[in-house]
């Protein structure tokens, strides 16, 4: 005879299915933080290796640099959103790609982090 699987969440009160349903979001973040973590670290070893040919993969790793300061404290200051704007525009105009706008520059930068 073959019965079907117990819920048990369903025999659970409310508050301890929250819990519940948080504790497996959290272990979730965690190991997407662990995951990103995995590939910055083999990112860093890749600009590491070798020195860049040319300016524009100089650019590419300041503009990771950039990025990672931009999450900072010190890097969500105002003022220093619009330096990072600024370099990251300068970076783009100089290696002849289109023009970003100041904020999408700077979404650009903390964006970069996320991948």
């Amino acid at each position: 005879m073959k019965h079907d699987p117990i819920v048990l969440d369903e025999h659970r009160g409310m508050a301890a299915q929250q819990a519940t349903e948080i504790r497996r979001r959290l272990s979730e973040v965690e190991a997407d933080q662990a995951a990103l973590r995995g590939r910055r670290t083999e990112l860093e070893k890749f600009l590491i290796a070798a020195p860049a040919p040319t300016w524009r993969e100089a650019a590419e790793k300041a503009r990771y640099l950039i990025g990672l300061f931009a999450t900072t404290s010190m890097g969500r200051d105002p003022r220093r959103q619009k330096l990072i704007a600024g370099v990251l525009d300068d970076f783009s105009r100089l290696s002849g790609e289109p023009a970003a706008t100041p904020a999408a520059a700077a979404a650009d930068a903390g964006d970069e982090l996320a991948t």
